[in-house]
């Protein structure tokens, strides 16, 4: 059981993104790194080639390392750290400090 899973709702706790939320998209499970819907955009500059003879600048959005994000706890609306319990007949939830259980989108 993980702490992250895509459709959480996160806030960034650190970086240029300090503050803001989104939806995880994708975890990189190997490298510890989430992208998150809308934030840490970056922009490639793209030379054109005959799959694309337009070229231009493409923004896209970069994964942050899975530190970095804290999901938020739908009772308080803020962000919250994760404890997993573990029910009498041996299933696993996610919950929030307050004791809610984590939703996902």
């Amino acid at each position: 059981m993980h702490r992250l899973k895509v459709g959480d709702l996160v806030q960034v706790t650190t970086g240029r993104d300090k503050g803001k939320r989104g939806r995880i998209s994708r975890i990189l499970q190997g490298e510890a790194r989430v992208v998150v819907e809308g934030l840490n955009k970056i922009t490639r500059h793209k030379k054109p080639d005959h799959r694309d003879p337009q070229g231009g600048r493409i923004s896209k959005e970069a994964s942050i390392h899975a530190s970095n994000v804290m999901p938020i706890d739908a009772a308080s609306d803020k962000p919250t750290r994760v404890r997993i319990a573990v029910g009498e007949d041996g299933a696993k939830t996610r919950l929030a400090t307050s004791g809610a259980q984590l939703q996902r989108g």
